[in-house]
């Protein structure tokens, strides 16, 4: 029978290394702070038979830990930013038996595009908050592998935080990056929900409009439209994601990248959507991606 991850902590001190290591727990490796002058942090696990984690969420601001707190979330209470400035990053875990929840079974942390790529094309799937958010030093990401082949049924966003809980009951996970990052405007995040049946799955391509053009030729070409601008509040373009269910190969994993991820991504032969999501705004450059 497989283990799956059970248990997580993080490790701020050499003291708190040897109290987890001493309880039972493996460290895995790369420094959650690399680059900064910050605290080498560390995250540690526990794997089981049972009592499955089969959701892994970040936080970065007040407002994105409400519906976690909702939907029974467990918060470890260190910021994975320590030391370093930048943003306040908590890491959130979840339990769940729903149809969509899949047992997580291995856990990676990249430091690196190399690292990155190899980790995404070898079929794990990419949580989009870098934990060194906004304080300089090494883009980090942490990727998960879980116990089935999984697939997206359904993509969707948001430009509140209003039914944050709603869709975390429903089984969706949120792309833990803001679409309007440095830009103003709204919070606006990328949702998606997991089937482990293909048939029920999304398909490939996944599209962006960008302009009017854009939006009327992606409705004449069947594409269903995810109702969000994703640059809202921001006075930049009106920008919109297109997914489709009847053509195509099932779509894995969607997630958000910058600029430096996409020139990677794309030499690798990942889906890269290259057009800006803060297109005639002066936040960062970034794009979706999917496999």
């Amino acid at each position: 029978m497989a283990e799956y991850i059970t248990d997580l902590e993080v490790s701020l001190t050499v003291a708190e290394e040897s109290l987890y290591r001493d309880q039972g727990y493996t460290q895995l490796p790369g420094n959650l702070n690399s680059g900064t002058k910050g605290k080498q942090i560390f995250l540690w696990f526990k794997k089981g038979k049972a009592d499955a984690i089969t959701r892994i969420q970040f936080s970065f601001c007040r407002d994105m830990t409400l519906g976690l707190i909702q939907a029974g979330y467990t918060k470890i209470e260190k910021d994975l930013n320590t030391g370093a400035g930048g943003d306040t990053i908590h890491l959130w875990y979840y339990k769940g038996s729903s149809a969509s929840d899949v047992p997580i079974t291995d856990l990676a942390v990249t430091l690196n595009n190399d690292s990155e790529v190899q980790r995404y094309k070898s079929g794990w799937k990419r949580l989009a908050c870098d934990t060194n958010r906004n304080a300089g030093g090494n883009w980090i990401y942490l990727f998960v592998r879980r116990a089935k082949p999984v697939y997206i049924s359904d993509i969707t966003a948001s430009g509140s935080f209003n039914e944050d809980n709603d869709r975390f009951q429903k089984g969706y996970i949120r792309v833990d990056e803001d679409t309007n990052k440095k830009a103003g405007g709204s919070f606006v995040f990328i949702w998606y929900q997991l089937t482990t049946d293909d048939k029920q799955a999304l398909k490939a391509p996944l599209k962006v409009s960008t302009n009017n053009d854009e939006y009327q030729n992606y409705k004449q070409q069947g594409y269903k439209l995810v109702n969000q601008d994703l640059n809202e509040g921001t006075g930049g373009n009106r920008i919109f994601l297109w997914t489709k269910h009847n053509s195509g190969n099932p779509i894995r994993d969607v997630s958000v990248i910058n600029e430096v991820d996409m020139e990677a991504f794309e030499k690798a032969g990942i889906n890269v959507i290259t057009k800006n999501l803060n297109g005639g705004n002066d936040g960062q450059v970034q794009y979706v991606c999917f496999t």
